[in-house]
């Protein structure tokens, strides 16, 4: 191997991870952008609905309920639905949906609730919330497809 040959061999990876980080740079742009909306939302409705130490936490439970039922119909929308950009995804979906939603804040509310002498409340909410969010997300994927083979008609 020559000289020159080595050394763009080494140039290469060098060069190619500049590109490949110019491609995904646009992604990490808008995750982080709709990453900040949804938790900035999320944050609002902590505020608006505040829970008192050993209360029900109604704020995130409603929180991943509604954020379940967007991610269902969002998600037929964009596979089965309407075109989109490349980048709408990221940022809506895993930007403001994975901002917006909250199951590390789930999980804290359940061991708040059992420090709280309420391991019972802190069960159902434990099961409520796994039940509501997985049936919000079949509802409203179940209700979007429904109108969309509507539209299509």
């Amino acid at each position: 191997m020559t000289a020159p040959e080595a050394e763009s061999l080494r140039v290469q990876p060098s060069a190619q991870r500049r590109s490949e980080w110019r491609a995904q740079a646009p992604v990490v742009a808008v995750v982080a952008a709709g990453g900040a909306i949804g938790a900035l939302a999320r944050y609002a409705i902590a505020q608006a609905l505040p829970t008192a130490a050993g209360g029900f936490p109604w704020a995130t439970f409603w929180t991943n309920a509604v954020g379940c039922a967007v991610i269902g119909a969002f998600l037929i929308l964009i596979a089965e639905g309407l075109p989109a950009h490349r980048l709408v995804r990221p940022f809506f979906g895993t930007g403001v949906l994975g901002g917006f939603t909250t199951f590390s804040t789930y999980a804290v509310d359940i061991q708040k609730l059992v420090d709280h002498g309420r391991p019972a409340t802190g069960l159902a909410y434990l099961a409520a919330t796994l039940c509501v969010a997985l049936a919000a997300v079949w509802c409203a994927a179940r209700v979007t497809r429904r109108l969309l083979t509507r539209r299509q008609r």
